[in-house]
Order: structure tokens, then C-alpha cells, then sequence
């Protein structure tokens, strides 16, 4: 005859086991909660999904495999890197847009930038829409290089050299002060 007891005893045992070693496997990649891409906002993961959800925002589904979060409504995708998203662009217009935004911010915090720094995963994204000047018009060596909002372009090293330019999308060069010439409003030329 089998002792009833312990027979509960064991499966209770078990079950214990189970929900305290596996915690992690019951959310998504993140862990239990996030700060919404959007809004900033701690958002919580939906237990037993790949899924988080912002009241504001709505669901986002982290990819296991390439760590990405994906907005489900517009199928947008960042990653994370130093507890901060960024936003993976497919369209030129939407790294020009977030370049000219953080152009801006520099501007009302007292800075002007001497160089933008764009992620080389971008380079044929966004090589059209690079102001080139011609040669003969200008000697200077510096008019050569590729310009946007009338700032000097660099392309960063390859992911291998540096990690965080197979998430982040851009950097920013920067000195105290105003621009000289505020050719950030040539936004969409």
C-alpha cells in the first residue's frame, strides 16, 4: 500500500522546485519589466509570453533570438545596450529624424556638435542623402568629407572592434556653445 502523505509530500516538493528554479524561464528575455522605448515608463512583462505591455504603447514582443523588442502594432525594433533602447531604423529618413532631434537637444543644453558618428550598418542607408561638395570649388580637405545637417560624417568601426555599434545609431561629437551657422533646419532637403 502507498503512504498517501508522502506521495503529496514529494509532488509538493516538486512542484516548489519547479516554480522556484525556473522564475526566469516564466518572462521574456528582459526579465519581469521594462521601461516602455516610447514613454520611458516601467511596463511589465506578461507571465509565461515573450510579451510586454504598455498601457500607452501597447505590446511588445521580445525576439529571444536576436534580443530585439518589436513593437507589434508598427513593427518597430530596438535593442538595448547600458539600459538604454535604440531604435533600429530600416527608412534614412528616421535615423535623419533622430540625428536632427538630438541636434536640437544638444542646442537648448549649450552645445553645438563637430561631428556626427553614424553606426556603419547605415552607410548605404544614408549615403545618398549626404551632402558632398565638389573639389574645385573648395581646397580645403575637410569640404571633401561627406556632411549632413552641415556637420562632418564618420562611419564608426565594425561591431567587432566595438560592440555597442551593432545597437546604438549614432554619436555625436560635441564642444560648449552655439552653432556658428545653425544648419540643423535643413531637415528634409
Amino acid at each position: 500500500m502507498y503512504n498517501i502523505s508522502r506521495i503529496m509530500d514529494k509532488e509538493s516538493e516538486f512542484n516548489y522546485m519547479v516554480l522556484n528554479t525556473n522564475l526566469a524561464l516564466q518572462y521574456p528575455v528582459f526579465g519581469p519589466d521594462i521601461q516602455c522605448p516610447h514613454c520611458r515608463q516601467e511596463i511589465p512583462a506578461l507571465t509565461l509570453t515573450d510579451t510586454y505591455l504598455c498601457p500607452r504603447h501597447g505590446a511588445f514582443e521580445a525576439d529571444p533570438d536576436t534580443n530585439d523588442l518589436v513593437h507589434l502594432q508598427s513593427g518597430r525594433h530596438w535593442r538595448l545596450w547600458n539600459g538604454e533602447w535604440y531604435r533600429q531604423h530600416t527608412h534614412p529618413d528616421g535615423i535623419r529624424f533622430e540625428i536632427h532631434e538630438a541636434l536640437d537637444q544638444l542646442y537648448t543644453q549649450g552645445y553645438r556638435a563637430t561631428k556626427v558618428v553614424i553606426a556603419n550598418r547605415y552607410r548605404e542607408l544614408v549615403s545618398s542623402y549626404l551632402e558632398r561638395n565638389t573639389p574645385w570649388r573648395n581646397n580645403n580637405n575637410d569640404s571633401q568629407a561627406p556632411k549632413l545637417y552641415g556637420l562632418p560624417v564618420e562611419f564608426s568601426p565594425e561591431p567587432l572592434e566595438d560592440p555597442s555599434w551593432d545597437v546604438i545609431n549614432f554619436n555625436l561629437e560635441k564642444e560648449p556653445g552655439v552653432p556658428k551657422r545653425y544648419p540643423y533646419f535643413r531637415l528634409f532637403e
